[in-house]
């Protein structure tokens, strides 16, 4: 199992290009299955998440051809299997994003109950329950999901919590359904934002994008499209947080701005000073003290959850006392006792953990237990005195591209030590 070695203390500064978005490519390359012909993606991010979606397609039958310029090949239409075997699932939570195409495009659907990282409750019950309300038949047995349904109708159908990837699903559950679906209370976030008009590109009628009320008719097929992925707005706000923890200045490229607003005006407020462009991002941190600020992750568009530990890093070096309260995901503050090893006054009161700034943070072994939490680290590392080894780097090849490849272009001392 590989590990990361630190060198910490070092300021960041120069230009970073950003890879294509985690959280909208995965729905993307599943809703491929929807097109009767061939799919091309672009800007696809070379992550450990995409190689279990596209192993994942694969095994039903789809034909993939991945090239070296971040483009995907999707042929949709050689699919003849419609299970999705545990193996796959239990790594990745957004497999389960499957079953919708599935079962609208091809009537059924076996698809295995999701893993993921251990962040928290995140159960499927508003995805089946509207599937359900879509004609579908479901039943869970032996820990899969089994669907079936001779064709999906409209429904109307209010989701009692925001969800993204319950919103994907129906979603793409209704583009091939017969009549008008409404999905009321869904999720707003850019990602789903893409994966719409990813599907009106190919056809489907979706009305209401980037609102919480989507209105889809269903047509009859989709056709095969070229399409480019947005940029991860997530992996931008880590390495601006990585300069501001480490009193750098950073240019990022090839960043969509509008889609980071929440986080931008926390940036702001931490001390930092920005410069924004139409696609680009510059912070510099350089001889500025980082100020608490107090955070409620909320949906879109507010301060987003995937940016919780990445602050959370920040407050513990910043002078004063700081407030972030996590509604989202009741268990993602793992990442708080790795931080407290490395010299951070942290203390946990329910759903709300409380900085008081130090001064400095040691370098010392930590051990990644979920995506962010695995960034939080390096942020952390890269702040403190010394080397800090980080154990289970695997949760952080599954959403950050060539990690630190891109930390050390501009000036970060990371090694990966293969085990």
């Amino acid at each position: 199992m590989d590990t990361l070695l630190i060198q910490g203390g070092v300021p960041l500064s120069g230009e970073l290009d950003i890879s294509g978005a985690k959280n909208a490519v995965l729905p993307i390359i599943v809703a491929s299955l929807l097109a009767e012909d061939v799919v091309m993606l672009n800007n696809i991010p070379h992550l450990r998440d995409v190689t279990t979606t596209i192993e994942l397609l694969a095994t039903m039958g789809a034909g993939i051809t991945v090239d070296e310029k971040l483009s995907l090949e999707i042929d949709p239409t050689t699919i003849n299997q419609f299970e999705v075997p545990y193996e796959l699932v239990k790594t990745m939570r957004a497999s389960v994003l499957v079953l919708g195409p599935l079962l609208t495009k091809y009537g059924e659907a076996r698809v295995s109950l999701p893993g993921g990282c251990a962040i928290g409750s995140r159960p499927v019950n508003i995805h089946l329950d509207g599937l359900r309300a879509m004609g579908a038949d479901i039943r869970v047995e032996k820990g899969f999901i089994v669907a079936r349904a001779e064709r999906l109708h409209g429904a109307h159908i209010y989701m009692d919590v925001v969800t993204v990837t319950g919103t994907e699903n129906l979603l793409m559950a209704a583009v091939l359904a017969q009549g008008v679906t409404v999905l009321e209370n869904a999720a707003r976030e850019p990602e789903v934002n893409d994966l719409a008009n990813f599907l009106n590109a190919m056809g489907a009628q979706i009305e209401g994008i980037g609102s919480s009320t989507l209105r889809i008719t269903g047509v009859e097929k989709l056709t095969g499209i070229t399409y480019t992925v947005i940029p991860d707005r997530i992996e931008a706000g880590t390495y601006l947080a990585a300069a501001a923890v480490t009193q750098g200045d950073i240019t990022l490229r090839k960043v969509e701005p509008l889609h980071l607003e929440s986080v931008l005006l926390k940036f702001e407020e931490a001390g930092a000073l920005l410069d924004v462009g139409r696609d680009w991002i510059r912070l510099d941190m350089r001889n500025r003290t980082l100020k608490p600020v107090n955070i409620v992750t909320m949906p879109y568009p507010a301060f987003p959850t995937d940016m919780q530990a990445q602050f959370l890093v920040m407050n513990a070096l910043a002078k004063g006392v700081a407030h972030v309260k996590e509604t989202i995901f009741e268990n993602r503050f793992m990442h708080v006792p790795e931080l407290m090893r490395m010299g951070a006054n942290i203390a946990i009161d329910g759903n709300i953990a409380i900085t008081q700034g130090v001064d400095k943070l040691i370098g010392a072994q930590v051990m990644a237990t979920d995506l962010r939490a695995s960034a939080s680290l390096i942020l952390a590392g890269l702040a403190a005195e010394g080397e800090t080894t980080i154990n289970r780097v695997y949760h952080i090849d599954r959403g950050y591209e060539r990690v630190e490849e891109k930390f050390n272009r501009v000036g970060a001392l990371i090694q990966r030590l293969a085990s």
